[in-house]
């Protein structure tokens, strides 16, 4: 898939692989390459960019919407921090992280506002990691009350297929 199109305003990305944020200015010509997950990337100055899919309308595609309720009692809601990360989606296989077992560990200090991540990678040596960790930090920091996300890479124990959702597998192709 590529499409070319013109930004309608100033749009947030994140240069791939490195993660580095860009503003991409609005009247600009960028490629869409691929649109899986929510999320775009896209081609623009000789880059390659990830666009979070809640900036869509820059690009003219419907935004992804994220409303999570403030809680009554202002701290920050675990169940909502997994929410936001059911959000987020590898960029090669349209399955959210939380569904392909990437996500090891979450721990939310509900009082400071912080939330701490430990997840993987399907293998060590992604390029996307530094990407998908800034989608992690962006979604999980669209929760109410989060003031801080700290995502952490670990890799043991290793990655396999077996701590995908049997929804994943199948989606993936790889239940047998």
């Amino acid at each position: 898939m590529h499409k070319i199109v013109t930004t309608s305003r100033d749009c947030k990305a994140r240069r791939v692989p490195t993660g580095e944020v860009k503003i991409i200015p609005g009247g600009e010509f960028v490629n869409i390459t691929q649109d899986l997950g929510g999320n775009y990337t896209v081609t623009w100055g000789g880059n390659m960019l990830r666009i979070d899919g809640t900036d869509a309308d820059a690009i003219g595609r419907k935004p992804t919407v994220l409303n999570f309720p403030d809680p009554e009692d202002g701290k920050v809601s675990e169940a909502q921090v997994w929410e936001a990360l059911e959000t987020v989606y590898d960029p090669e296989i349209p399955i959210d992280l939380v569904s392909l077992g990437l996500i090891y560990k979450v721990v939310v200090d509900a009082e400071q506002g912080m939330v701490t991540i430990d997840m993987t990678l399907t293998a060590p040596g992604c390029g996307m990691g530094p990407v998908l960790v800034g989608d992690v930090e962006y979604r999980v920091g669209m929760v109410p009350n989060v003031k801080d996300v700290k995502v952490e890479l670990v890799f043991d124990p290793p990655w396999s297929r077996e701590m995908m959702s049997e929804e994943a597998q199948l989606e993936a192709g790889v239940f047998f």
